[in-house]
């Protein structure tokens, strides 16, 4: 039976029987008493806001991504004559991942060294031709300036012509302009080792000599980095062409690359710490260090993406995990209370209990948390602050707090 059915009854109590009557007074004092304890006020666990500081955590998501992606490809046109690695092969920066063939590359070489030791001689030999040259053109001068100075002389004497002197001085300026001539000849030969006609020819042949040994050196294609094989694109007897031929990727060390608002990437500075989270590595937490804070992926957009470098030597993360990267803000000074305090998502509103243990409703603004504590604006230190704010109390209702 219903309180409310028993209480009706209460009325009709004065016609019972004594006896009746007194059990029924017993049975309603019961009840009474019952009702008394049901009124006593709810219990609820505070926290007092104090003056202090925290290391603020902003939580970041994103993926793991390679500290070094390298796309090899090659400018020379021979076959292929072995491939060494397989995909997924981890490599050594300087081992060898292919050989091209290089038979038409040496016979090359062969037939420029011997072209550059050709022009060798043959500038030597124009060099010391030229110098003989201007050698016997400098004594025909001088003979022919004695022979002038002679016929000046019987000139005057009266022992020959004119006519003989003027041959005799046309003859010293032709010899004068061909010394000049093999002079100019022998200055532009220069030598084999500095400057000269002959030594640019020497220096040509050698350097078409040397690029042909580049081309041969670039025959052995070796791995840049120590890293993965993620893709092979060769196999023996093709020609490379222009296609990309190995994709490697260094992932020791490894990023984490997350994304964020501009609020929530402002404070971040490189060289932070900063916590990684694998969920594919059944939660793993892995320590990092922020490298960069790069500006807006697309222009106009509100996403900004934050690099973080993570040691990776066991190679158990790989690029694509998900990863959720929780990093170090500076340090905050304020009112601190437990995150657990706030009754909204947003983190504006917490319950407060005065010293009449009467809950009221508090209007705050949270400056930063860590995950576990926040420094909150719109209340003093010392408040005593209801713990979970999802507790069933309201504004104005008497607690019992503790």
């Amino acid at each position: 039976m219903s309180t409310a059915r028993f209480a009706n009854h209460c009325v009709d109590a004065r016609l019972l029987p004594p006896c009746a009557a007194l059990a029924f007074a017993l049975v309603l004092g019961g009840c009474g008493h019952r009702q008394h304890q049901g009124s006593t006020a709810p219990y609820v666990s505070t926290a007092v806001a104090s003056y202090g500081t925290i290391q603020p955590v902003v939580q970041l998501a994103g993926i793991i991504a390679p500290y070094e992606n390298v796309a090899i490809q090659t400018t020379l046109v021979e076959p292929t004559d072995s491939v060494n690695v397989q995909e997924g092969d981890f490599v050594r920066k300087g081992e060898v991942l292919a050989q091209l063939d290089t038979a038409d590359l040496e016979a090359e070489l062969s037939a420029d060294e011997a072209n550059a030791a050709h022009t060798i001689y043959q500038g030597g030999l124009s060099i010391s031709q030229g110098v003989d040259t201007l050698r016997q053109a400098e004594v025909t001068l001088r003979t022919d300036q004695i022979n002038l100075e002679r016929d000046e002389t019987l000139f005057r004497q009266g022992y020959v012509a004119r006519q003989m002197v003027d041959a005799q001085l046309e003859t010293v300026r032709n010899d004068q302009q061909t010394v000049a001539a093999d002079q100019a000849n022998v200055s532009a030969n220069g030598t084999l080792n500095t400057n000269g006609l002959q030594a640019s020819a020497v220096a040509q042949a050698q350097a078409q000599a040397e690029q042909v040994r580049v081309s041969i050196a670039k025959a052995t294609i070796y791995s840049p980095i120590d890293g993965v094989v993620v893709n092979r694109n060769l196999n023996p007897g093709e020609y490379p062409g222009n296609r990309q031929i190995f994709t490697l990727q260094q992932v020791n060390p490894i990023y984490a690359i997350v994304q964020g608002s501009g609020a929530q990437i402002a404070y971040i500075r490189p060289g932070v710490r900063a916590s990684v989270l694998v969920s594919d590595l059944g939660q793993q937490h892995v320590a990092g260090t922020v490298v960069g804070v790069l500006n807006q992926i697309v222009p106009g957009s509100t996403n900004f993406m934050v690099k973080v470098v993570v040691a990776n030597a066991q190679y158990k993360m790989r690029p694509g995990m998900t990863v959720q990267v929780g990093i170090s803000l500076p340090v905050l000074r304020g009112v601190r209370v437990p995150m657990t305090a706030f009754t909204d998502q947003n983190h504006t509103q917490i319950m407060t209990v005065d010293s009449q243990s009467v809950v009221q409703v508090a209007k705050v603004t949270e400056i930063g948390n860590d995950g576990s504590t926040s420094v909150v604006s719109g209340i003093q230190p010392g408040t005593r602050v209801v713990a979970n704010g999802m507790a069933s109390v309201g504004s104005g209702e008497k607690v019992s707090a503790h």
